[in-house]
């Protein structure tokens, strides 16, 4: 095994990570920035306010793209065990 074979997998594997972690956080990030321009323009300084919502929308996304991200999560796995045999040379 090479080491440009490890970073060629480390690589697309970061790669797949960054996709995955991005779908969560950014509609909790575009929320919060929503909440807290809310927030801002109310003098409401309530700490529940601005993580309910969060919350909500995590959870809502995490059941919306569930199915995308373990496709996305299955396809890589079943690649990396067929390369399995060209991986170790």
């Amino acid at each position: 095994m090479t080491p440009e074979i490890v970073l060629d997998v480390f690589r697309h594997t970061l790669e797949i990570l960054v996709v995955l972690v991005s779908l969560i956080l950014m509609p909790a990030l575009v929320v919060g920035l929503l909440v807290a321009m809310f927030q801002a323009a109310t003098s409401i300084n309530e700490m529940t306010l601005s993580f309910i919502p969060k919350l909500l929308v995590t959870l809502g996304t995490l059941m919306m793209a569930g199915p995308y991200m373990m496709k996305i999560m299955l396809s890589y796995f079943e690649r990396v065990f067929h390369d399995i045999p060209y991986l170790l040379g």
